[in-house]
């Protein structure tokens, strides 16, 4: 019985140890949110990938400022690296990651920064 009481214990103050404030982590050098700040956009994309040419063209169409790292260059490795990306595109506004061309996703982010009706 003793046992299931020191159990009981270590899992009650396990759980509150989760729950103390912690410093948020801190970024990568190579990631972009680092210069992004809360407004600026970074797409890294591949010049073989279909998904990447239709979104910059739906960015193109409205408007959008953004940078593009190329995926096949060292820095756009780095960048995909530092955010454990797996595929293209992957878009940085602001501090918010999307993965994949996920329209609904995009123009949830982009609206905010007063991108509107870009897909």
């Amino acid at each position: 019985m003793r046992i299931v009481w020191l159990l009981l214990l270590v899992a009650a103050l396990g759980g509150a140890w989760k729950l103390w404030p912690r410093e948020p982590a801190a970024l990568h050098p190579d990631d972009p949110r680092v210069a992004t700040g809360d407004n600026r956009i970074v797409m890294l994309a591949a010049d073989w990938c279909g998904y990447c040419r239709k979104q910059q063209r739906a960015f193109e169409r409205a408007d959008v400022r953004y940078r593009v790292l190329d995926v096949d260059t060292p820095e756009g490795d780095r960048a995909m690296r530092a955010l454990r990306a797996r595929g293209v595109p992957t878009t940085v506004i602001g501090q918010d990651v999307v993965h994949g061309y996920d329209t609904a996703g995009l123009q949830q982010k982009l609206e905010p920064l007063g991108y509107r009706g870009v897909f």
